[in-house]
């Protein structure tokens, strides 16, 4: 069996027979919501996280006692001890979210974002066509990032869209969907690719915008923003993109890719100044929380923006959060957790990056 494990979590594969998956990144931030939401769904949740610096344990605390919950920690790259894990678990679904995830880390050093993002999934590939040859109806949902497009300066990007990465970030995503399709072509793996647009919600880590500007607010420091604050992202509350990955588990062709987006795109600054108002009605913020614009991002995309008429209309899935309730959630969790932030290194979280060249 699985080295490290106690005895009885053989016992806890066998006993559940149907409804398991395998959430990978399930201490992130996606990956957490994704296993709240199936949870309440009845499912049963292995959590494989290799438990890196974005990783918290804080974000699946009240999962510990819940008996349809599992922790195992495990890099995608052992793949000796995935291939344990997957074949003695026999999930139904596999939900890959273990990634690096952050632009401004990927410029400072590509090298953790290829060996997690490309060889990570490329172990998880090789696992998972040996394990679906045997369980031929199990599915493995590859989450990937609209980042893969590049700058979107008009329209929307559908699936059929070219990809064109700017970051070595986006780069290693789009490697990982050519990868994961290519198995599909090649090897006839039942795998579905979905792409998405910027999430925000509760137990994001503070190193992406809307925690740290909530975080900076809170402790009353100014608001860093990257250039003029002209740079446009579509936005999607972290449970409408749970909701969306289980309906393409549930419903999803092998082989498509789906976007998923919510057709609500704003610009940091316009976001800066939302959460601003949204802290003036719950908190009295103090008098060093202004704006202050800092050095752009090497290569910064100007405009993310998604085409999800494919999912809406073949799955029937739509986004239910709209922007300023998905902020006002978003804001009152953090307030009600703050020791979120104290589980966290938050001088290194929030420490500029990204501006090696």
């Amino acid at each position: 069996m699985i080295k490290h494990q106690s005895p009885g979590l053989k016992n806890w594969f066998n006993k559940f027979v149907k409804k398991k998956i395998i959430v990978t990144g399930g201490l992130g931030f996606i990956g957490s919501n994704l296993i709240d939401l199936l949870l309440k769904k009845n499912y049963n949740i292995i959590n494989l996280d290799k438990v890196s610096y974005s990783s918290n344990f804080y974000n699946t605390r009240e999962h510990k006692k819940n008996k349809r919950y599992k922790f195992i920690k495990c890099d995608l790259n052992n793949k000796n001890k995935l291939n344990k894990v997957i074949f003695a678990f026999k999930p139904s679904a596999i939900f890959n979210l273990a990634a690096e995830t952050h632009v401004d880390r990927s410029i400072d050093g590509p090298d953790n974002f290829i060996k997690s993002n490309i060889l990570g999934v490329y172990n998880l590939l090789e696992v998972f066509k040996k394990y679906s040859k045997k369980n031929p109806k199990a599915k493995l949902i590859h989450i990937s990032t609209d980042e893969v497009y590049g700058d979107i300066l008009r329209g929307r990007s559908d699936e059929n869209y070219p990809y064109k990465p700017s970051s070595p970030y986006a780069a290693s995503k789009a490697s990982s969907d050519h990868l994961v399709f290519s198995y599909v072509r090649t090897y006839k793996i039942p795998a579905i690719i979905t792409n998405c647009s910027n999430n925000y919600g509760p137990k994001q880590h503070p190193e992406k915008l809307i925690p740290k500007l909530i975080y900076s607010i809170l402790k009353n420091k100014k608001l860093p923003i990257y250039g003029k604050g002209l740079n446009s992202r579509e936005w999607i509350y972290v449970e409408d993109h749970c909701q969306a990955l289980i309906k393409v588990f549930q419903k999803g062709k092998v082989g498509n890719f789906y976007n998923i987006g919510s057709n609500i795109n704003k610009t940091n600054i316009q976001i800066t100044k939302a959460l601003i108002n949204i802290a003036k009605k719950n908190i009295r913020i103090g008098k060093n929380v202004k704006i202050q614009f800092v050095k752009d991002r090497p290569g910064h995309d100007v405009r993310y923006a998604l085409n999800s008429k494919k999912i809406i209309s073949k799955l029937k899935w739509k986004p239910k959060i709209d922007l300023i309730k998905g902020l006002n959630l978003t804001f009152k969790w953090y307030l009600s957790n703050l020791q979120y932030y104290s589980s966290i290194k938050m001088k290194e979280a929030t420490k500029r990056i990204g501006l090696k060249k």
